[in-house]
């Protein structure tokens, strides 16, 4: 159970830790909540968006923000699996003698920032598959500790489709959130070219390091989840089934594959987050509602009827919620 400290603490941390993110980051108040809601929580995001909104930048503000070690892998159709998790050269002691010596590559660090993660074949994609999950890398029958906490953000552009590799359904269940991000609005923009007219230069200061992060995530796991409200996040998940017992007439409609498993935990681990951040100590059905969208949008596959009747996965969504919904 969490202590009225622990809880005061994680109050003090998020709203710091908001106000040093609104220094570089203008607007996107939704996308920056999803963002640090599945920090805490633990989990990996997927941003997509047209180039030029800002997904970089949110990235980078992320790792100065929570003080962690932060790496930057440009994903690239040239890139190899060797150049993201590292391998083993060949290195003389001081004898003289050759040996093998393994060599870490970029994604030993806290923060991942996989740039246009789309670019990359399926074989370096794949490179990621362990280190998002168990948070390990195994090289040549080796195994090395990610140090905690880690995260992979990722990138990538919606419109653009030539020379891109569609990430497959097993690396998109492991990201928690796929945010989308759009572009600003008026008010938004004058203050992004009034801002960047002035200097192009990151302000945000470090607001959480690496233990207190550890810390508030473990307060957001002590929240209480009541009965009702768990049947009803997990029949949500088990509602994007169009074969499963709670099916809805959306999911046999337009979904060819419901969500996994893993939606149902990030679904309650980040409801957690989100009910602590609005000041509440249990989780709510509205937390669930206001998850469903970027902890499910990544985790269905639409049929053709969908493609068809130009029904969005956001839209299925929407119509699974207004079936279901409390």
């Amino acid at each position: 159970m969490a202590t009225e400290e622990s809880i005061k603490n994680f109050s003090i941390k998020s709203k710091s830790i908001f106000e040093q993110i609104s220094r570089d980051v203008v607007g996107q108040k939704s996308v920056v909540e999803a963002c640090v809601i599945a920090m805490i929580a633990g989990g990996n995001i997927l941003l997509e968006g047209v180039p030029g909104v800002g997904k970089t930048r949110l990235v980078r503000t992320l790792g100065r923000v929570f003080d962690l070690p932060f790496n930057r892998i440009q994903f690239t159709p040239d890139l190899m699996p060797a150049d993201v998790t590292g391998t083993n050269i060949i290195v003389k002691d001081k004898d003289g003698n050759s040996k093998f010596e393994f060599q870490r590559g970029p994604i030993f660090s806290s923060i991942i920032l996989a740039d246009e993660i789309n670019r990359a074949t399926p074989k370096t994609q794949s490179a990621l598959l362990e280190a998002m999950q168990e948070h390990t890398v195994t090289v040549m029958g080796n195994s090395y500790k990610l140090d905690e906490p880690f995260f992979v953000l990722a990138t990538q552009n919606p419109i653009e489709q030539d020379g891109t590799y569609p990430l497959p359904e097993a690396q998109m269940d492991r990201f928690m959130f796929k945010i989308i991000v759009k572009n600003p609005n008026l008010d938004e923009l004058m203050d992004i070219v009034t801002m960047t007219q002035k200097s192009m230069d990151e302000c945000s200061d470090a607001a959480c390091n690496a233990s207190e992060l550890l810390e508030m995530r473990q307060t957001a796991n002590e929240i209480l989840v009541a009965e009702d409200v768990l049947r009803y996040a997990m029949t949500l998940c088990l509602a994007t089934h169009p074969d499963s017992e709670c099916k809805t007439k959306a999911a046999m409609k337009y979904i060819q594959v419901g969500a996994s498993p893993r939606s149902g935990q990030a679904l309650i681990s980040a409801a957690k987050v989100k009910a602590l951040l609005d000041g509440r100590y249990n989780v709510s059905y509205e937390d669930v509602n206001y998850l469903a969208y970027p902890v499910l949008r990544h985790r269905i596959k639409l049929n053709f009827e969908a493609i068809a009747d130009r029904v969005s996965a956001d839209g299925v969504i929407k119509m699974i919620l207004d079936e279901i919904k409390k």
